[in-house]
């Protein structure tokens, strides 16, 4: 694991305070000397620690006067424009250009901010190694039989449900291969091929891939980057193309990383409940808010049955398990049928130890420490991107979540970019594949899971550059 250089480490602790509302702004920091006292360190070192965060505009210099807080660069930096625009519903075509820029973004070998994955090194896999090994020392008969889901992995999927609003009921708990996986078998439920479905514009690509395959038409409805879906537009939209379901990502969205007020996740609740329309909802980042608080879910103003509740726990501690449910109300019973008609069940061993983790406290104690960690270093590439990137750019700011969206200047093409990216092996997605329409082709998706770095750093210095050759 690397280290990060001392003067780093001290400078990131000065941003963690202005970000907490410790150092405000107008607040003087204490001098070069002073600072080197404090720390132990030497003068030089206290220097660039200043320089780091004057560099990102969290400091600014005063001439006989010392060291001032200032507000962030990335403060400054307006989220991506939300645009108004009615659309028809489209035809999906292809899905190879995906598949190519997917298998490069998953290349380690690149500089990691392509995949919307975490740090190995965040995740408790000791502690989920040696409940492992308990389990298939103590019970060798773990995986001699298909499980539609494990019973103590249903109940505690259930009890966590409360945190979220919601009271499911563990018989109604249908455990899949990840969140994606419950997502599509929702919408093989509710859609039959030709029919529209409305998502958000962007959404994952995930999602438009799933529609892809079971030839449906997608309908993209306006999101704002803080409000979300524009419940307006979108009612407006199931009355007149019969909309046969809604996707939407609640808490943490892919790529725009709001949450979802709760006021929006009411009254979409009632417009499923008013049009007798099933909204599928991909909760995949909830337990990962900054906040450190659960949001509530869609599901939780569910009075009709008619919103799917998806998640899994890939993002939050294990993307290998493969351990996702769906919370399905009325359609459980076809859901279920379905997921084993499909791939008759997920695999056991990694419910029951997943089950066991969640039940001793340590996903809770696990995600405690987790939740700050992922704050603090998109705030990090927030504040780089905010130094690198041209004039014009514009950040998304997540509530939840590892992922940026960046809005680039018109003048740069984001397919070049990636293209130029991938040369000087640096992984980034292009916006183009989170839209049925080929949207955004001046916007860029980048994760920030990954522990801050000097090469994280570089390669967001190499992007800035990069971006003036791709116009």
């Amino acid at each position: 694991m690397t280290v990060a250089p001392i003067y780093l480490r001290i400078a990131e602790d000065v941003a963690r305070q202005v970000s907490s509302g410790a150092l405000r702004d107008g607040d003087r920091v204490p001098s070069l000397r002073a600072l080197g006292r404090q720390m132990r360190v030497s003068v030089t070192t206290a220097l660039q620690a200043y320089l780091w965060l004057e560099s990102r505009g969290y400091l600014e210099s005063r001439p006989r006067s010392g060291f001032f807080i200032r507000t962030p660069f990335s403060k400054l930096i307006p989220e991506p424009a939300f645009r108004r625009q009615r659309t028809r519903p489209t035809e999906l075509g292809s899905q190879s250009v995906l598949t190519d820029i997917l298998e490069e973004a998953n290349d380690p070998s690149n500089v990691p901010f392509g995949m919307a994955c975490a740090d190995p090194d965040h995740f408790p896999s000791h502690r989920l190694n040696l409940i492992l090994q308990r389990i298939v020392r103590e019970s060798p008969h773990h995986s001699a039989h298909y499980q539609l889901g494990a019973p103590e992995l249903r109940r505690q999927i259930a009890r966590r449900s409360l945190a979220m609003g919601c009271a499911i009921d563990p018989r109604d708990v249908t455990i899949t291969s990840g969140a994606l996986e419950a997502v599509q078998l929702s919408i093989r439920v509710v859609t039959k091929p030709g029919d529209v479905i409305a998502v958000e514009t962007p959404t994952y690509f995930g999602i438009l891939g799933s529609a892809a395959s079971q030839n449906l038409k997608v309908l993209e409805i306006p999101t704002h980057p803080q409000e979300g879906i524009d419940l307006d537009e979108l009612e407006a939209a199931v009355r007149k193309h019969r909309v046969k379901a809604i996707v939407v990502m609640t808490n943490g969205h892919n790529p725009l990383g709001y949450v979802l007020p709760d006021g929006t996740k009411k009254a979409l609740a009632e417009i499923a409940e008013r049009h007798e329309v099933p909204v599928i909802e991909d909760d995949l980042f909830g337990d990962l808010a900054h906040s450190g608080e659960r949001p509530k879910a869609v599901k939780s103003f569910d009075q009709s049955g008619l919103v799917i509740h998806c998640s899994s726990f890939s993002k939050s501690l294990s993307p290998g398990y493969r351990v996702g449910w769906a919370a399905a109300g009325v359609f459980h019973e076809e859901v279920q049928r379905l997921k084993f008609l499909t791939s008759i069940a997920t695999p056991t061993l990694s419910q029951l130890v997943i089950a066991e983790f969640l039940e001793s406290g340590g996903y809770d104690r696990h995600l405690k420490r987790f939740q700050p960690v992922l704050a603090r270093q998109a705030e990090q590439v927030r504040n780089a991107v905010a130094a690198y990137f041209p004039e014009g750019t514009r950040i998304s700011r997540p509530a939840a979540g590892h992922t940026l969206w960046i809005e680039l200047p018109p003048r740069v093409d984001s397919l070049k970019l990636y293209r130029a990216a991938l040369d000087r092996h640096i992984s980034i997605l292009p916006g183009v594949i989170f839209s049925a329409s080929e949207r955004y082709r001046h916007h860029i998706r980048i994760n920030c899971g990954y522990r801050w770095t000097s090469a994280l750093e570089q390669g967001l210095s190499t992007l800035g550059r990069l971006c003036e050759r791709a116009s």
